[in-house]
């Protein structure tokens, strides 16, 4: 056995920074123009409907699908140097034609498309990020790590928007750099600072990653992508077969946890637009602040769980952390009885759906609140084409708020629990490709989670909505139960290690 030197340790954890800065990067060149979006491309292209912005949402999340397996495929066999360049290369390139799609003179939102599906694309390069800390950890050191890259994820997440709203004091028109046809502005400049960081990334990589490869005790062992940079070693652990069935389990709980999180950041806004008549502005300024809260709590979780998975093991944690979900959705259950508000507009044009006799409905609202109030420029409360806003209880704001809290500590604990121990499950095996699935499966559950919520709460309404979602979570908890037994380290399964 290889015994790890001082200055190998040192250049292993310096290697893992870089990744964790590059996780930080590929969150925030999501986020930085998330808010933004929307009034850009109203902006370069009158043509573009509200549909085809949730198409641009969907993009980055569909590249990142496509791409992860790829470049996890391409790290079990090359450098991972190779892919990490290519893709936050592809990233940077996305950001600076993002800036420039205001230049043509037709069919701006499909370039403002394929930047953002490009952006994605280089998004891919998670699995490569997770594979290689997965590779340059040893079992004790895997939790803490994982947890470590979530938590530099999040702050990307909750740092992107903050940046966003600095840039906009530029303001909408900015300053125009006529030589390189080049508009700085509360659009263009936040994609072009994500850029700037995109190249740092690349100049880090070069200068300070370096290929390490540990078993699970922590000993060196030879990377089949180190090409003369890593240590010796043999691998004498890499023999066995990894638990598929166990595989598959993680990447099914995976895609549960980030369908329900999807769904629960989409429905926010339409819900409390709907629940307590507030305005577009003031949906987006609450909402905003109750995610961002959800987030700085997240980065604790991610904190706390390091410690505690060391006392309770990972999957008695996973247990844990779906139950808080499934609490958290079960909470949001309507009850009572209490009635939303109607869109007063609605009303007025005696739009009330034929199916539902006018008599019936008129004596459930006061005429107060069928009014719209002084200090409100647009229609609030529930609108009446949806059929279920005339029979369906009220979700109390004190639901609301409990809920948000409890899956704002359910979701990071599931999140860090199933990389972990999907990571472990693998043991010494080449997991580029596997980390591509998860991520892809990731990314599937954040395209289908808004066209669940789309479908089923427009139409059914919230009782419907979140019973499925609870019936979902019930079936992953099953799932988890059924191969609860075989969720153990490759290196455990096989007699190297105690559990």
């Amino acid at each position: 056995d290889v015994v790890e030197t001082q200055e190998h340790y040192k250049s292993r954890w310096r290697s893992i920074w870089v990744m964790y800065l590059t996780m930080f990067l590929s969150s925030v060149g999501f986020s930085i123009v998330i808010m933004s979006v929307w009034p850009y491309l109203q902006k370069i292209d009158p043509t573009a409907d509200a549909s085809f912005l949730g198409w641009i949402i969907a993009s980055y999340s569909i590249g990142q699908m496509v791409a992860s397996p790829l470049f996890g495929l391409w790290s079990n066999y090359r450098p991972r140097r190779e892919p990490l360049v290519v893709s936050t290369a592809i990233s940077v390139a996305a950001n600076c034609l993002y800036a420039y799609v205001h230049v043509p003179h037709s069919h701006n939102k499909y370039y403002m498309l394929t930047a953002r599906a490009l952006v994605g694309f280089g998004a891919g390069n998670v699995a490569v990020v997770r594979s290689y800390i997965a590779g340059a950890t040893s079992l004790t050191e895997r939790t803490s790590a994982m947890a470590n890259t979530s938590a530099c994820q999040a702050v990307g997440f909750i740092l992107g928007p903050v940046f966003q709203t600095c840039f906009t004091l530029i303001g909408e028109e900015g300053v125009t750099w006529k030589v390189l046809c080049l508009q700085l502005n509360m659009y263009t400049t936040p994609v072009l600072f994500g850029a700037l960081l995109g190249v740092i990334n690349i100049i880090l990589i070069f200068a300070i990653f370096r290929e390490h490869r540990v078993d699970d005790l922590g000993r060196q062992c030879k990377s089949v992508n180190s090409e003369g940079e890593g240590s010796g070693g043999v691998d004498q652990d890499a023999e066995g077969n990894v638990d598929h069935v166990a595989v598959v389990a993680i990447n099914v709980l995976f895609f549960v946890i980030l369908f329900v999180f999807a769904v629960f950041e989409t429905i926010a806004t339409p819900l409390t637009m709907d629940m307590y008549s507030w305005t577009r502005k003031q949906a987006v300024f609450y909402n905003g602040i109750i995610l961002s809260v959800i987030g700085i709590e997240s980065v604790i979780v991610f904190m706390v769980v390091k410690t505690l998975s060391k006392k309770t093991g990972e999957r008695a944690i996973l247990h844990g952390g779906l139950l808080l979900v499934l609490v958290g959705f079960f909470i949001l259950l309507p009850w009572g009885k209490k009635l939303p508000n109607i869109q007063w507009q609605e009303i007025k044009n005696n739009s009330i759906p034929r199916t539902v006799p006018t008599e019936m409905v008129m004596p459930l609202w006061s005429w107060e609140e069928m009014q719209l109030p002084s200090n409100h420029t647009e229609p609030v409360g529930c609108p009446v084409t949806q059929s279920w806003c005339l029979n369906t209880p009220m979700i109390y704001l004190a639901q609301y708020i409990s809920s948000d809290i409890l899956i704002g500590l359910g979701y990071p604990v599931c999140n860090v629990m199933s990389y972990t121990l999907y990571s472990k499950i693998l043991g010494p095996k080449p997991q580029g490709v596997y980390m591509g699935w998860l991520t892809a499966s990731g990314s599937g559950a954040r395209i289908l989670g808004p066209v669940f919520v789309s479908q089923v709460y427009t139409h059914l309404g919230p009782r419907w909505a979140f019973s499925l979602i609870c019936g979902v979570v019930v079936a992953s908890l099953l799932l988890l139960e059924i191969v609860y037994k075989r969720l153990i380290a490759f290196s455990v399964r096989y007699g190297r290690m105690q559990e």
